[in-house]
């Protein structure tokens, strides 16, 4: 018998007839023998429809008010899988973070979990129920509801299992598992069996939606393997675990990207000792986080300093760069509103060489050019106009043969 942690995300529960499925598939784990604890978010489009609702009221809505709102949504989907559960003769109870005691820090809308109650699962599990936790949600020390960030549901399942020392983590969505790129872009793209953690937390940074990032750290820190699996179908998904115990290593194992970024550069800027942190700490105090950052010097005593920032944030970054161009003396303002990044990552990089070449040699032929580029031992970034991403994805994708299945050819030597 194992203790398995099972989520399952917005999709898998969006409607009465998928919870049904949902609670079958359940079913079907606990007469295997295990023990189950489930974790589930909101029903597809509720937590979009509660956040439309607050910013229909006031444009900044209060942080503990936001997250009371939002996190109802997972109370919802949590008792319905429950009483799903209960009709099929299956015992299983729901709690909500403040009933489990998820406990968590104080920021609003991205808190960090602290520490988890065991004791009511442990009772539960012993009388033979299931349990149903709901996602996304916590409680700080006053007791008042925190929510985790967008994904938050991965976080709180990987959390529970390393509280409770589970076998297994099993995430649940609406494709079969991790693949090469998305395949809602790319639909040549090929499942990877197996990824470790360290390329899965490059790609979850760099834009690959499939896990949250936090879940992906708190995973890889307590060694508890993650798989991700399709809630309608069955096939085995992808194993994400230590890079030792990755059977089939390909020099590269995906390509990630996020549309969401704008690009700013400050140009012909007077160059004395100093002049990059006064730029980067302007913006950090309007708390916005700096992406790529690139720099170039002339023999005129001038730089171009240009970096990116998140789209959302473009409107406040421009009012902040062009007050520094006139206190620096800034030749020009160039800004780029509509720009995103591509990444390949991969652990084979550390020992290839030449991955870099066949990237921006795919990337040129097919005359997309390159804004920036940042790199990393397993991973390469670039900056692209926005509007060639799916052709350089492809490129890309096809310059590494990622389409094909591994083969020995495409094996880490």
């Amino acid at each position: 018998m194992a203790l398995i942690v099972q989520k399952y995300g917005g999709s898998s529960v969006g409607t009465l007839d998928r919870i049904q499925h949902v609670a079958s598939k359940i079913i079907k784990t606990k007469q295997q023998g295990h023990d189950v604890v489930v974790v589930v978010s909101a029903m597809q489009g509720e937590t979009d429809r509660l956040i439309q609702l607050a910013h229909a009221l006031t444009h900044e809505p209060d942080p503990r008010e936001y997250d009371v709102l939002v996190a109802t949504g997972e109370q919802v989907s949590m008792s319905l899988l429950a009483m799903a559960l209960n009709s099929k003769n299956h015992r299983a109870r729901s709690y909500t973070s403040l009933q489990l005691g998820i406990h968590t820090d104080d920021a609003h809308t991205k808190a960090r979990i602290l520490e988890v109650k065991t004791n009511k699962i442990h009772d539960d599990l012993s009388a033979g129920h299931i349990v149903i936790v709901a996602g996304f949600q916590g409680m700080n020390a006053r007791g008042d509801i925190t929510t985790l960030g967008r994904g938050g549901s991965d976080t709180t399942a990987v959390a529970l299992a390393v509280a409770l020392k589970a076998d297994e983590c099993q995430i649940y969505t609406d494709v079969d598992g991790v693949y090469t790129t998305d395949p809602h872009l790319l639909p040549e793209a090929s499942l990877l069996p197996q990824i470790s953690f360290e390329e899965m937390l490059e790609m979850a940074s760099l834009g690959a939606k499939v896990l949250q990032m936090r879940s992906v750290e708190l995973a890889s820190k307590h060694n508890i393997p993650i798989r991700v699996l399709s809630t309608f179908t069955d096939n085995p998904g992808t194993l994400v675990t230590l890079e030792e115990k990755v059977m089939q290593k390909r020099l590269v194992s995906g390509i990630a990207f996020s549309r969401e970024e704008a690009l700013f550069s400050l140009v012909g800027v007077p160059n004395r000792m100093g002049i990059e942190g006064h730029i980067l700490g302007q913006i950090s105090q309007a708390n916005i986080e700096v992406d790529m950052i690139a720099q170039s010097t002339s023999d005129k005593q001038t730089t171009d300093f240009t970096f990116t920032v998140q789209r959302k944030d473009q409107a406040k970054t421009l009012e902040i760069v062009e007050k520094l161009a006139k206190e620096l003396g800034a030749a020009s303002v160039k800004n780029h509103p509509h720009v995103a990044k591509l990444s390949l990552v991969g652990v084979g990089m550390r020992s290839h060489s030449g991955v870099a070449t066949t990237m921006f040699n795919a990337l040129g032929r097919d005359e997309i050019t390159i804004l920036m580029i940042t790199t990393s031992d397993i991973k390469i970034s670039v900056m692209i106009d926005e509007s060639l991403l799916e052709k350089g994805v492809r490129a890309v994708h096809e310059a590494f043969e990622l389409d094909k299945q591994i083969t020995k050819s495409h094996i880490e030597a």
